[in-house]
């Protein structure tokens, strides 16, 4: 039997309903995410200040759970200003230029390295990373500047971050909406991340060659050149060109040694961000005191500052969400207080346990609805706003269904992501189209029609996986 519904339920029911719709008219959500939380604290305690306090501590609970996520980000973009500011980065890449002799190895070598290098800094940092120096040699083999920046997009902005699999701040998200462990979401989210990811790119490259070859895409050299020219202002003369090259192989060798750490001594979520973010910490200082010197302590400062501006920029709208989204589960009581029946489970198990006794539920229901889901909260060009919903609901259907809450969750995941993470969303668009000088528009409706294949075959997957 279910436990009895009470007005705490039908509250948090219908501003999961409210915040659906703000996010499908594209309307922040922050605002009614707060309201909700007021309400639920006004109606369990019966008391003013301790709503209003339980909006305050709900943002102190969600910041406290989020802050290891928010502080790898932000060092892991400190980092990347170091990298580029002394044009490591550029030595970092200039390998993998001697591949692209084609437009075809142009659009893979790109996408693929994107791919790696996001897994390790995160998409918007790789895009500045890798833009300058590869772009325009893609452009010279006679890829357009459109497929430098869809590469860059559907591996970047697609596979690596809606994975996430080295820092994990999306699965992390996820998973505490629905109440699993990080790593159950990441071992469910690896089928469906390269699946969604190959058919993807597949369709997004015939896509480009057919366009191509009827020449309807121009090179864009033009514009790319001057792009590329004002990208990044280098303090480069502060190292040589061996010591450049020495420390753009020492890099990668110590984040790979982060990877076979996290394998052997199975390190996971916490641990394992902890060892990437350490291992950053130690690149920006090193590199900082060899390019500064002297003046190497303001400036380590100063890439901080720039990193924590990154990280508090993009999960400032992510924190009011996530508080909202806590409540379903452990986080009311840790919050609010013990006000919930005493035979409940959590109000997101509770309205599992009621769906899955006034509807049947199936895995093919519950996978569409999902997607639909992550698709609608990655409306609002975030990508990570929504997925906390997308957690709370694929944790409410797998009560309903009996199972599959880790591939539901993670379904959600990567619609949100791949829709609002920077492949579909204009606004979201703009790093990797100014990098490229393309228009972000154009950009989000080549990326439509591969995007939205992907999600239909990854959801028939998903639908056997459950």
């Amino acid at each position: 039997m279910g436990v009895e519904l009470v007005a705490l339920h039908w509250i948090y029911l219908l501003f999961i309903v409210l915040i659906i719709g703000f996010m499908v008219a594209r309307k922040d959500t922050s605002l009614i995410c707060i309201a909700g939380i007021f309400l639920l604290a006004a109606v369990a305690t019966h008391s003013l200040s301790a709503a209003v306090s339980g909006v305050f501590n709900s943002f102190i609970y969600a910041i406290t759970e989020l802050l290891p996520t928010i502080l790898v980000i932000s060092i892991i973009v400190a980092m990347s200003k170091v990298l580029s500011a002394t044009g490591i980065n550029d030595v970092m890449v200039s390998p993998f230029v001697r591949f692209i002799r084609t437009p075809a190895w142009a659009y893979w070598t790109i996408g693929i390295l994107m791919m790696i290098i996001s897994w390790f800094f995160w998409p918007s940092p790789a895009v500045a990373l890798m833009g300058a120096v590869l772009l325009p040699a893609a452009v010279r083999v006679g890829l357009p500047a459109l497929g430098v920046a869809m590469a860059m997009n559907l591996f970047g902005h697609g596979i690596a971050l809606s994975g996430d699999f080295i820092i994990q701040g999306a699965p992390k998200l996820t998973a505490d909406a629905a109440g699993l462990p990080v790593g159950d979401v990441i071992a469910a989210s690896v089928p469906l991340v390269f699946v969604m990811g190959a058919v993807t790119t597949v369709t997004a490259f015939y896509l480009l060659r057919r366009d191509m070859k009827r020449g309807r895409l121009a090179s864009g050299e033009a514009e790319m050149a001057a792009t590329v020219d004002s990208t990044l202002e280098k303090t480069s003369h502060f190292l040589t060109g061996q010591t450049k090259k020495w420390l753009a192989l020492l890099i990668p060798i110590l984040f790979a040694l982060d990877v076979i750490a996290m394998f052997y001594l199975r390190l996971q979520g916490g641990e394992a961000t902890a060892l990437v973010g350490g291992t950053a910490i130690f690149i920006l200082i090193l590199i900082s005191v060899l390019a500064h010197r002297q003046e190497s302590f303001a400036e380590v400062t100063n890439y901080f500052i720039e990193g924590f501006q990154f990280g508090f920029k993009v999960f400032g709208p992510v924190i009011p969400i996530a508080a909202f989204f806590y409540l379903g589960d452990a986080g009311f009581v840790k919050i609010i207080g013990d006000y919930l029946p005493q035979a409940s489970q959590g109000i997101v198990n509770d309205l599992g346990v009621a769906l899955a006794h006034a509807m049947p539920l199936n895995n093919e229901v519950g996978a569409v609805t999902l997607t639909i889901v992550g698709a609608i909260t990655g409306l609002d060009g975030s990508g990570f706003s929504g997925i906390s919903l997308a957690g709370s609901i694929a944790h409410l259907f797998s009560v309903a269904i009996g199972g599959g809450a880790a591939t539901l969750t993670a379904l959600g995941q990567i619609a949100a992501i791949w829709v609002g993470g920077g492949t579909l969303v204009p606004w979201a668009l703009i790093p990797a189209a100014a990098i490229c000088g393309v228009d972000p528009f154009e950009l989000a409706r080549r990326n439509l029609i591969p995007v939205a294949v992907g999600l239909v075959v990854t959801t028939v997957v998903a639908m056997f996986l459950i």
